[in-house]
């Protein structure tokens, strides 16, 4: 099918009136809100550190629950996540997964191309019709008759869609991936007995949080479908949102049914928003692990949190992944993946994330023999941790260090991911580990920190400019890409500039 009638498909007129009256209700409000992330920034770059809101307090003291979560998302054991093709549609709902997260975000290249088919996908997947056929290996795949449930994220609120401008200026992409996908599939989901549920990205407020509520009630208004049919679960993800996961909550009490640990981006938050305080410089990321104080701290206090309010708590991304041609690697990834998933079915984790359906099974069994018959554990309450959030800036990591084999590893991964995202794929295997948005920012990000401060490699060497590109300039030699000469010029902008990014993807999205 040609991209222009795909296209006609899915931007109908009636789809785009529902965008262009989203956008004109709460664009401005996007603006302040991404003006105040801004506002933030420059008080940690003066030395300010974040800390528990005063002003919030009576949230955090009041008895409240949030409304409780549909019969489909009540067992949310084991999510798989992936990007919105529809092969990977086909293969995630059919998992055995409880839960699949279609992702817009972090796993999905958004050229034209890949959010349109993504938005036929999942109409397609919604009604139960799709299929694909490979017509070299004379193989057809369709759904099973028993699904997991749909769950979709969509891009964060500081990135725009320039494929669609109102009034002259570009769409929220936030609000392009959520109100295509509910204007055309929210009341076919409601008949069949689910819903439209999101996973939403990238909050850094309880104020971004209320204009997701606000989004909710108004699409619910304006499509005729009863008040708190959408369900969200927020991903914690920044070391803001974490300083106000009560406040998220209520926020969205109505809509709201779990917090997920999304660690990935929360270390790339911790090394952005404190980029000027040297005492926050971070060793090897292979070195920070959900075993370090600060990382544990965090995960803790996520589950405590979300039991104390009878929301779910979901378990983060483990990125080892398994190879079917090399048993060894396979055996190895399984192995760490059962490991952490223990540990967070043990701390009373409802559920968790994996990248590839040859772990839903060895994590299933994790969960089953915490978890029973039971869907959850939301009674299992968590007093003895310590509502004082201090210990999530504690980030000394005892015998951390910073070294050459780091750097490098950094700029091979941030290379080779950025020419993949630029091919249109947004989810890629290396070195054994799913590398998405998320783990790159951490590697470029780790790049610029380090150079910032000039630390000091494990060789004694001072990672400097010239010492960076020496190593970029050798990795550039022996990787093989279609793009890989323009991901070395961003990898550089994004490393060696004198403005500090806050997201690979913007400046990236000029060459997409």
């Amino acid at each position: 099918m040609a991209l222009q009638t795909q296209i006609d498909q899915v931007l109908t007129k009636s789809a785009i009136l529902f965008l262009s009256r989203l956008h004109e209700t709460f664009e401005a409000r996007r603006r302040i809100l991404l003006s105040a992330r801004d506002d933030q920034q420059q008080n940690l770059d003066a030395g300010h550190l974040f800390h528990a809101k005063p002003n919030t307090a009576y949230i955090r003291d009041l008895d409240w629950q949030v409304a409780p979560a549909p019969a489909d998302l009540q067992d949310r054991r084991v999510e798989i996540t992936g990007p919105v093709d529809r092969k990977m549609v086909i293969n995630a709902l059919n998992s055995g997964a409880k839960v699949f997260m279609a992702d817009f975000e972090d796993s999905c290249s958004p050229t034209w191309s890949n959010l349109i088919n993504g938005q036929l996908n999942l109409h397609d997947a919604v009604r139960k019709t799709i299929t694909l056929t490979n017509v070299e290996k004379g193989k057809t795949y369709q759904l099973n008759d028993t699904v997991a449930t749909l769950v979709v994220r969509p891009r964060g609120w500081h990135l725009t869609e320039k494929n669609l401008r109102i009034v002259q200026a570009p769409i929220s992409a936030s609000l392009f991936d959520f109100g295509l996908y509910m204007f055309h599939n929210a009341k076919e989901l409601i008949a069949r007995g689910s819903g439209p549920y999101f996973y939403l990205p990238k909050l850094e407020s309880h104020l971004e949080a209320r204009l997701w509520a606000d989004v909710f009630r108004f699409a619910e208004d304006a499509l005729g479908i009863p008040n708190g049919s959408i369900k969200a679960t927020v991903l914690i993800e920044t070391i803001a949102a974490a300083h106000e996961m009560e406040e998220i909550l209520y926020e969205l009490r109505d809509h709201s049914c779990a917090l997920n640990a999304g660690r990935w981006d929360y270390i790339f938050s911790i090394i952005k928003k404190m980029r000027s305080h040297p005492e926050f410089v971070l060793p090897d990321r292979a070195q920070i692990t959900m075993q370090t104080s600060f990382m544990h701290a965090y995960t803790e206090l996520m589950i405590k949190t979300c039991h104390k309010r009878g929301a779910h708590a979901i378990g983060g991304m483990a990125a080892f992944i398994p190879n079917r041609r090399e048993p060894e690697v396979t055996r190895n990834a399984i192995e760490k993946v059962v490991a952490g998933k223990t540990r967070e079915a043990e701390a009373g984790a409802d559920g968790t994330w994996v990248a590839h359906p040859d772990l839903v099974a060895p994590v299933m069994d994790v969960f089953n023999a915490v978890l029973g018959a039971r869907p959850n554990q939301v009674e299992k309450q968590r007093p003895e941790v310590p509502t004082d959030m201090s210990a999530l800036l504690q980030v000394d990591i005892p015998g951390g260090k910073i070294t050459e084999a780091g750097v490098q590893t950094n700029i091979h991964v941030a290379l080779q991911y950025i020419d993949a995202w630029l091919s249109g794929r947004g989810a890629v295997g290396i070195n054994n580990l799913m590398e998405d948005v998320a783990t790159a920012e951490i590697s470029r990000v780790q790049l610029w920190q380090w150079l910032k401060h000039e630390v000091t490699l494990d060789t004694g060497d001072v990672f400097n400019r010239d010492r960076y590109l020496d190593y970029r300039q050798a990795a550039e030699a022996t990787l093989v890409g279609t793009r890989i000469k323009t991901a070395a010029q961003i990898l550089d902008q994004l490393t060696l500039g004198d403005t500090f990014q806050d997201f690979l993807t913007v400046p990236a999205m000029h060459y997409l």
